[in-house]
């Protein structure tokens, strides 16, 4: 009997229809499209206006855009998985409340965070119950609408994240395609260089905290930017030697969408060339949770069965790690 694996077998996605641009936040803080474009490669970012729409909103449209892809009934899926770093409540799943508004009302479901690092460490989970044999299916949904967290007038930090969701159904899989390996690490004394420190068990929200701005997060960017580059690449590196991969054998890098450098550095480290690289920082910016699902997403239609693809990613906590993927599909 041959081994299951864990296959992507779907994909969906959704964004905002406001872009916020590189011009427009010209207005809003002291910075411009060509210092941003240099340090980022972000030109703009998807941000959800409208008021009372959360997370799940954004949740809820990527999950309905794959259901109505794959033509799949909602109520056969057996688990969803929401990863995000903005949840709507702080006390009440968001996973539940997306599950129960598609229709997956026969599936059970829980919210993951490992800051950008959440869609890829769901990737683990997700594959984890396939491969014990005890579900077929599973929607993982990476989403956040950072927007919530994000303080207009930093520009260290508003020039950076935008909001969006992605998502993916793992199945099983007896070709052994699907999900081949993954390394993935954390190191808590890191959690000072990139938080949303307020309002959490330990930091109490008061209205002098909320009067200067501490409900928003904080990144120290140069040392997050050092950890990111080395950890990622590295991360990867440590994947591709374990399982005698090389630059010609990798047919796509899916790297964390948080900086433009930061993905360069990695491909560079493993020799990749660009034409092997996704990038789609320009248009959406750092979403956080959703910066790989909205990848694959994007590049669906590149994607050929059999193509191994790398993911990795980095981020608050610190985490970060890479994953071996071989494609089960090709797209219509």
């Amino acid at each position: 009997m041959s081994k299951i694996s864990a296959a992507i077998t779907a994909v969906g996605a959704y964004v905002p229809e406001y872009v916020l641009t590189n011009q427009i936040l010209e207005t809003m803080v002291d910075t411009n499209d060509e210092w941003i474009t240099s340090r980022t490669g972000i030109k703009e970012r998807r941000i959800l206006k409208d008021d009372g729409k959360g997370t799940s909103y954004l949740a809820i449209k990527a999950a309905q855009d794959l259901i109505n892809k794959k033509g799949i009934d909602p109520k056969e899926i057996e688990l969803v998985i929401v990863a995000t770093a903005t949840p709507d409540m702080k006390a009440a799943s968001t996973a539940s409340y997306t599950a129960s508004e598609i229709g997956a009302t026969n599936a059970f479901s829980f919210d993951m965070d490992a800051a950008c690092s959440s869609f890829l460490f769901g990737m683990s989970v997700a594959a984890s119950y396939i491969e014990s044999g005890r579900y077929k299916n599973v929607l993982l949904i990476g989403a956040d609408k950072m927007s919530s967290i994000i303080n207009y007038k930093d520009r260290a930090t508003c020039i950076i994240f935008g909001d969006g969701a992605g998502a993916v159904l793992f199945e099983a899989n007896d070709e052994n395609l699907g999900l081949q390996d993954e390394y993935l690490r954390s190191d808590g004394t890191g959690r000072e260089f990139l938080q949303a420190t307020y309002g959490g068990s330990s930091h109490k929200l008061t209205a002098e905290i909320l009067e200067n701005g501490g409900q928003y997060a904080f990144q120290e960017g140069r040392t997050v930017f050092k950890n990111a580059v080395f950890n990622m690449a590295d991360a990867a590196v440590k994947i591709l030697e374990r399982n005698n991969l090389t630059k010609d054998t990798v047919d796509w890098l899916a790297a964390h969408q948080a900086n433009k450098r930061i993905i360069d550095a990695t491909a560079q480290r493993i020799e990749l060339d660009d034409s092997k690289v996704m990038m789609n920082i320009q248009k959406y910016g750092n979403t956080t949770s959703a910066t790989l699902p909205l990848l694959i997403n994007d590049y669906e239609s590149q994607l050929k069965k059999g193509d191994n693809v790398i993911f990795a990613a980095f981020g608050g906590g610190f985490n970060w790690g890479a994953i071996y993927l071989k494609w089960a599909y090709n797209s219509k």
